[in-house]
């Protein structure tokens, strides 16, 4: 499994101008995650991709790819830096007839030409799972994803009956459910974990995170957004793994996410076990304090 940080920054972190007058970007956090398995678009490689902000496309860009070279996607919240390239994603991959060989098959007419897929829509209203991207969340993220995501996604010329399936294959995850990746010789197994993102009034907000666990002993850990970096319902997690992608908010508290200055109270043997992103500008830690502090562009193999 490889390991890629599309982007490492916080939601409304901007980028600067260089002294040669070149903007240098600061891309919303998410992960590229690569298998060594056959995918729906290559036979070598699934991507997946962990949350998909607005600028998901330019991040992907800056690794050489383009949405249409992307297997799967996960959502961990409906928060913009995570869901606000859903609308990008789906209708700029819904309407590429050559996304795959099986939509290129899937358009083909009777006389061997390619229909338009707005008029095979039309007809049939369903394109075969295999011709779309997978869609992953927890079920009660997705039903919100496709909340706000609809009235964008609802304008299909023709078709009255529109949802995420329409766009994607679907998987409404399940906590206390592992779900089977392929990657070479290992097997990850990976399920979703609970962590409480935001207060809102008296509600709780959840961030699904995700633990991926190898048929090698692996255990990686992304918590995804947190409130709190460790609560009790989390000890076992970040005890049990062994690279923890963390969170890790920088300047004034807002109070939805791990604060570097909480997060320096900590364990030092959990620490020497993060990699910290998510910050507006990087943090200042000590040699050895953790793991790393994440740059984008960084791979990791496991």
């Amino acid at each position: 499994m490889k390991v890629t940080a599309l982007g490492v920054y916080s939601a409304f972190a901007t980028g600067e101008y260089q002294e040669n007058g070149l903007y240098k970007p600061k891309w919303q956090s998410n992960f590229l995650i690569e298998f060594n398995a056959k995918g729906k678009v290559r036979d070598s490689v699934y991507r997946f991709v962990l949350d998909f902000g607005t600028d998901i496309r330019h991040s992907l860009m800056g690794c050489g790819l383009k949405l249409a070279d992307i297997d799967g996607w996960y959502c961990s919240h409906p928060h913009a830096d995570h869901i606000g390239g859903m609308e990008g994603i789906a209708l700029s991959t819904i309407f590429n007839p050559f996304w795959n060989s099986v939509k290129v098959e899937w358009l083909k007419n009777e006389d061997g030409e390619m229909d338009t897929v707005n008029d095979r829509l039309f007809d049939s209203r369903h394109i075969p799972n295999e011709a779309k991207p997978s869609l992953w969340g927890h079920k009660s993220v997705l039903d919100e994803l496709w909340m706000a995501a609809a009235p964008g996604l609802r304008t299909i010329q023709g078709v009255q009956s529109v949802s995420l399936s329409t766009y994607f294959d679907v998987h409404p995850m399940k906590s206390n459910e592992n779900y089977i990746f392929q990657d070479g010789d290992k097997t990850w197994e990976v399920d979703t974990v609970l962590s409480t993102h935001v207060l809102a009034g008296t509600a709780l907000m959840p961030s699904y995170g995700l633990r991926f666990r190898s048929s090698q002993g692996h255990n990686i850990l992304f918590p995804t957004d947190t409130l709190w970096m460790m609560p009790p319902n989390m000890v076992g997690f970040y005890k049990r793994a062994q690279v923890i992608y963390q969170d890790c908010e920088t300047g004034p508290k807002s109070g939805v996410h791990s604060h570097i200055d909480d997060i320096r109270m900590v364990d030092p043997a959990i620490k020497k076990k993060c990699y910290l992103y998510h910050y507006s500008t990087e943090p200042k830690v000590e040699e050895g304090e953790f793991l790393g502090v994440l740059k984008q562009g960084e791979t990791h193999e496991y």
